[in-house]
């Protein structure tokens, strides 16, 4: 049986506590009638607590040391052990009908791991696991709070988003230098935005990249010079205090203009 060795450079935190690891999977009780994929599998701590006879479980880990682990020591998962790059994977190649995903993530793509979820909500149904707590406050964090912004609102405008605990660096091997936070994104029953997604995107992060500014300010960059602003109440906000549906009647204001 070989070892693995967590890597800097892969951002690797082994997650060493069974107790936490089965909380995490946990999140996905509700959920069981679903295939999983796992993301940065690592040493299958949160593999063990997955893998059952009802559920459809494979994993992905960019890291071949992790591989022949997990190959080594999950034979019941033949054939569902990836060893792929999950921000690169066209993930409608495996799945064709709503799953879930899951994972103790690495910290330094957090984020583009959520990203890469919103490029497939139509398919993930149920996205939980564990993130840099930073980032997991932001996801959860609802409109007027100093953490909410940019990932905040795209995320919200699909998923209904629960920061669940936080886990202390000790769980860790080896203790990163920050604690985490645990979350759980349920898509909710939005179909389709009630604007245009393309420029809804773009208006809040343009919005948020100048949060101290009024909105009346920041948006001026989306329109041509000629156009002036109506008397609108909602231009005299900051970005951090709309709402997701405040920033849909925001961009069918700049669409109409």
């Amino acid at each position: 049986m070989i070892s693995v060795r967590p890597k800097k450079n892969l951002g690797q935190h082994f997650l060493k506590d069974e107790g936490i690891a089965q909380r995490i999977a946990a999140t996905l009780d509700g959920f069981s009638h679903l295939p999983v994929l796992e993301v940065g599998a690592g040493t299958g701590m949160l593999t063990r607590f997955l893998v059952g006879p009802e559920r459809d479980v494979t994993v992905v880990d960019i890291d071949a040391e992790s591989i022949t682990y997990l190959e080594q020591n999950f034979p019941m998962l033949d054939g569902k052990i990836l060893r792929d790059d999950f921000l690169q994977m066209d993930l409608s190649q495996l799945y064709s009908s709503p799953f879930c995903v899951i994972g103790n993530y690495p910290y330094h793509i957090s984020s583009q791991i959520i990203f890469k979820v919103l490029e497939y909500k139509e398919l993930v149904i149920c996205c939980s696991g564990m993130l840099q707590k930073e980032v997991a406050e932001r996801l959860a964090a609802p409109p007027g709070s100093k953490t909410y912004g940019i990932l905040s609102v795209l995320a919200q405008a699909w998923y209904d988003i629960d920061y669940l605990f936080t886990v202390n660096e000790q769980a860790f091997i080896p203790p990163p230098k920050v604690k985490s936070g645990v979350v759980r994104l349920v898509r909710n029953n939005r179909k389709e935005m009630n604007c245009d997604e393309t420029l809804f995107k773009r208006v809040v992060k343009t919005c948020f990249n100048q949060r101290r500014k009024m909105l009346r300010n920041s948006i001026k960059s989306l329109l041509p010079k000629e156009h002036s602003l109506p008397d609108e109440p909602l231009l005299d906000k900051r970005p951090e205090q709309l709402s997701v549906e405040q920033f849909e009647h925001l961009t069918n204001l700049l669409s109409a203009l």
